[in-house]
């Protein structure tokens, strides 16, 4: 599309304008009355006003825009001052946007706005700039032109014609107009010059505005020239220092640069580089001996060969493969986790025998024996806060004999930080990986990476992306920092990874790692690794000696009770702590010679409990029922509440569920609905009865299917006004057809329910198996029943109709449970 229609009297146009007139909306640009502006026109509406202007009289209103990054602007997010302008030339791009040629005719004003579709219109009132002739405006016009010049002098980008044009202006309106429209004006400082009805007023802001920038470009030019002189300065002293080397090569004499490149020779030598690192280093040595210690680059060049000589490149700690000795060094640092001990003791025995009979292992392919590459292990310690996660990685690097460092993820966002930063960047240096090898010493240290769960990932980077090379047994044999830009081997490293949960981690970061997990500890072995570990250690870090403090098992288990409720042991240290430096206290007064800690002494130093024993509740009304979850923090029991009144049957839930614990909701009501009969309940109650489901602690928020079975057992004891057995836990998710699927974290739940005083768990059957992961002693003080179907629990969890309340081992005793419990002796 093109047109080139020739315009009309200036005069006439200004007189011919309506004062109804489609708006087009500028993007960081101001359009000024006189002045002829160029435009892209794209936005659909835009494209459409255009064509219609050509249509008529070609006139439209010019506004720009408050906030350029909204594509289409509402009448509320453009100035209410613009220009009139007639369009003068369109033609239609490659790329479908219109390319026009529009000249300001005259300032208007926005009266009102007549609408936005197919785009904007608006009654307007012209409104003409104030020229009040005189002396004083004819300073002003003079004054500009003169600065206007100046600026044109100074500015390499404008060509000397428009200087002399501005000569040719008279009109001060025209020459306001002609200045701002080229002048380097921000839109909304353009926007007011625009807005001022005095041209008297717009020129004083125009010479304001141009005395700055002839200042910054006065400036500018200076800056060139200085840094120009500097420029002959340095090629000169260069020339002249390349004649002193000369000379002192002649006399036999070295300057600082070659003595500094002969101690770096020295240490590549002795550093034994591999064939690419050593490569790059003579490189640099190279550039380093063709410049002077003065040059910019000197100081980062050998800061790079400071880094390259003190990697352990073929460093390597000796494994202590004595296993008996390792599984001392385990058993001494740490209780239970037998698990992650007799993967350990695995390792340490294929080691030994790949040693003993000379079996190599390619680098890059992964051993069948080991199932990791190089025999370098990389595991994830997956559990609660507390367990023992970080401390295990202390303890297998004293089992092996090699050194440990360890490195914090929580809360990285910057991959730089695990790849480092490119040499090219002003203070650059390696990635912390390479940083922590460093630090080590050897190439094979226990690499400890924690909380693998808590890194950050947005618009900053992704870091759990950059440690897939890291941890992958096929790729980090050729591991490459940006900084070292040279192939480091971390197969035979040891990584060892820490969180609390696995839903966190990336797919194929944890597809990478071997997950351990390590759940919470009942009260009897926290009584066993307080005596066994915590107590020795906090006498020993508080100053006092054995035998002046003594703490009984009843005080242990009363501070585990009472004062922390935790699935680890850590807040349990700090409450032995506190105790012990009370009894410091007493004991540097001289008021006793040994400190006998029982449950009484306990209340008296740590004050009120802070728990109340974690139990379940006595439950003895209908529509309560006691679930179990898994938390960030371990296992806790989950009360399941259900009460209802008169309505239309509507359900309505609280308690900050998440949307699939919602669902499961809504599944047991509408479950229980359908087998009213069966509970002996008249269906048409459910279309006369809202019902109100509640899962306490509303702070807290919950998710997960496996509050389902609890969920349809409170709604049935609600409407079949049986209560559910106090002393019975459950867990497990439920189908509309009342089958009962299986869940996770059963350990961890059991453990919980056997903390709550609990005695009879109902899970699903298929969960069966994960029982056999339960201490022997929680095994044998509880029950469990395995169920398929939701009718089997609902037999098991309410009591009788009209009956007293019977304990689930009562029940047994009679046989009504003894068909579904699990022998686990």
């Amino acid at each position: 599309m093109t047109d080139s229609k020739q315009p009309e009297n200036h005069a006439e146009r200004v007189a011919s304008i309506p004062s109804d007139l489609p708006i087009l909306p500028l993007r960081n640009t101001v359009a000024y009355p006189l002045s002829v502006l160029p435009l892209v026109v794209g936005v659909p509406r835009s494209v459409k006003l255009i064509e219609d202007s050509l249509e008529g009289n070609r006139l439209i209103g010019l506004l720009t825009m408050k906030d350029a990054s909204i594509e289409e602007p509402g009448p509320g997010q453009i100035y209410g001052i613009g220009t009139v302008a007639v369009v003068y030339h369109v033609k239609e791009a490659p790329d479908k946007t219109l390319q026009v040629v529009v000249q300001g005719l005259e300032r208007f004003r926005v009266e009102h706005w007549l609408g936005d579709g197919p785009y904007l219109r608006a009654h307007l009132a012209l409104a003409p700039d104030v020229v009040e002739p005189g002396v004083e405006l004819d300073a002003l016009q003079r004054s500009l032109r003169d600065l206007a010049q100046e600026v044109v002098a100074l500015s390499p980008s404008l060509p000397e014609e428009a200087g002399k044009f501005l000569n040719q202006v008279k009109d001060p309106r025209y020459l306001a107009y002609l200045v701002a429209a080229n002048a380097r004006l921000e839109v909304a400082e353009g926007q007011k010059i625009l807005e001022m009805d005095s041209v008297k007023d717009k020129l004083r802001a125009l010479i304001s505005h141009l005395a700055h920038e002839k200042e910054v470009l006065s400036l500018g030019q200076k800056i060139q020239t200085e840094a120009r002189e500097e420029m002959d300065k340095a090629q000169r002293e260069y020339y002249l220092r390349q004649q002193l080397r000369a000379i002192q090569k002649e006399l036999g004499e070295t300057d600082e640069g070659q003595s500094a490149v002969g101690e770096y020779t020295e240490k590549v030598e002795k550093a034994n580089l591999p064939e690419e690192a050593k490569k790059e280093a003579q490189r640099e040595l190279k550039r380093l001996g063709g410049m002077t210690p003065q040059a910019a680059e000197y100081s980062v060049i050998k800061t790079y060969l400071d880094w390259l000589v003190e990697l352990p490149w073929n460093v390597l700690s000796e494994d202590q493969l004595d296993i008996n000795h390792a599984r001392v060094v385990l058993d001494e640092d740490h209780y239970d986790l037998q698990e992650v001990k007799d993967r350990l003791i695995e390792y340490l025995a294929v080691r030994k025998l790949v040693k003993e009979r000379g079996v190599q292992t390619e680098p890059g392919t992964v051993s069948e024996a080991t199932g990791i590459e190089g025999m370098g292990a990389i595991l994830c310690f997956v559990g609660p806060p507390g367990v023992g996660k970080t401390s295990l990685g202390q303890s297998i690097a004293r089992a092996l004999g090699r050194k440990f460092t360890r490195m914090s993820l929580g809360g990285m966002h910057d991959e730089a930080e695990i790849r480092g930063h490119r040499r090219t960047y002003i203070g650059a240096m390696p990635g912390r990986i390479i940083q922590a090898i460093k630090r080590a010493g050897t190439r094979n240290p226990v690499f400890m990476l924690d909380e693998v769960d808590k890194i950050g990932s947005d618009w900053r980077g992704d870091p759990s992306s950059a440690l897939l090379e890291v941890l992958d047994p096929a790729q980090n044999h050729t591991f490459r920092d940006h900084y070292l830009d040279v192939d480091f081997d971390l197969s035979d490293v040891i990584f060892i990874t820490t969180a609390n949960q696995l839903e966190t981690i990336p797919p194929p970061l944890r597809d990478r790692m071997e997950i351990i997990q390590l759940d919470g500890y009942t009260e009897y072995e926290k009584i066993l690794i307080a005596q066994g570990f915590l107590v020795p250690r906090q006498v020993k870090a508080n100053g006092l000696r054995e035998e002046e403090i003594r703490f009984t098992e009843e005080a242990l288990r009363k501070m585990i009770q009472d004062y922390t409720r935790e699935a680890g042991v850590r807040n349990l240290e700090r409450q032995i702590g506190s105790i012990c430096r009370k009894s410091v206290v007493r004991i540097a007064a001289q008021e006793l010679t040994h400190a006998e800690i029982t449950p009484e002494i306990v209340r008296e130093y740590l004050k009120k409990e802070k728990f109340e024993s974690e139990s379940s509740e006595s439950i003895e009304i209908p529509g309560i029922a006691t679930g179990l979850a898994v938390t960030a923090v371990g296992g806790d029991i989950l009360f399941v509440e259900a009460t209802r009144m008169k309505g239309k049957g509507e359900l309505t839930i609280t308690g900050q569920l998440g949307d699939v614990m919602r669902e499961s909701a809504q599944i047991a009501h509408n479950y229980v609905r359908s087998k009213a009969r069966h509970l002996g309940v008249d269906p048409d109650l459910f279309g006369q009865t809202d019902v109100h489901l509640h899962v306490p602690a509303g702070a807290i928020p919950k998710d997960g299917p496996s509050a389902g079975m609890a969920m349809v057992i409170a709604i049935s004891s609600l409407f079949s006004g049986r209560p559910v057995h106090g002393e019975i836990g459950m867990t497990g998710e439920v189908t509309l057809r009342g089958r009962v699927l299986p869940v996770g974290g059963i350990k961890m739940k059991v453990l919980a329910a056997h903390r709550a005083g609990l005695t009879t768990v109902i899970l699903p059957k298929r969960n069966e198996r994960d029982l056999d992961d339960l201490p022997d002693d929680v095994r044998d003080a509880m029950s469990f029943v395995p169920v398929d179907g939701i009718d089997e629990a609902l037999e098991v969890a309410l009591l009788p109709p009209e009956a007293e309340i019977e304990t689930p081992e009562a029940m047994i005793g009679t046989g009504q449970l003894r068909q579904r419990s699990v022998s686990l002796n």
